[in-house]
């Protein structure tokens, strides 16, 4: 099911022959979309550039999507903002094959009216491109686990202040060594 709804193309007086191309580009208005448990929006909705091209036995359509998308990065819980360009390829053949397990990445059929939709094809892109973690800089350093302040906006010492008392504790494996004088 596409996370960006539908978006029929009829070629019903297009690509008779094999060989011919048809070129279309379009935006889809859309709020967001998720993936997995992240919910993501699209301030812009999306964009995508496609060609149609008639092999014979089918029609395929190759091109790319773009989009700006916003979310919370998954270390600061902060916004987080990246650009999307997945691209699109997707095969619809005009009759069901004697051998379907001929074709290894997948096909669709187009129906006697020769609409296709390419919601699905379009959606897949976007969340094949979508990064699996989404972060509001490169570097980001996250929230401490101890206190949770943002680590971006500076060192809460709560690192500092572990580290010492662990050095100080008797885990420590060299703590017998401590009190050793070595003079």
């Amino acid at each position: 099911m596409s996370c960006l709804g539908s978006v029929a193309v009829d070629l019903s007086d297009r690509l008779e022959n094999p060989g011919e191309s048809y070129q279309l580009s379009g935006h889809i208005d859309v709020d967001g979309y998720a993936v997995g448990e992240k919910e993501l929006t699209l301030p812009e909705g999306a964009s995508y550039d496609v060609v149609f091209t008639n092999a014979g036995d089918g029609i395929l359509v190759t091109g790319i999507v773009r989009a700006s998308v916003t979310g919370e990065c998954d270390r600061c819980l902060e916004p987080a903002a990246f650009e999307v360009a997945g691209e699109i390829e997707e095969y619809y053949l005009f009759e069901e094959p004697e051998d379907p397990e001929s074709y290894e990445d997948g096909f669709e059929l187009i129906g006697p009216d020769r609409v296709i939709d390419l919601g699905d094809a379009i959606s897949d892109a976007i969340v094949m491109d979508t990064p699996f973690v989404v972060l509001c800089q490169p570097d980001c350093k996250g929230l401490c686990p101890t206190c949770g302040a943002n680590l971006n906006e500076g060192d809460c010492g709560c690192a500092e202040a572990a580290e010492q008392a662990w050095v100080d504790s008797d885990e420590n494996p060299f703590a017998a060594l401590k009190g050793l004088k070595l003079d």
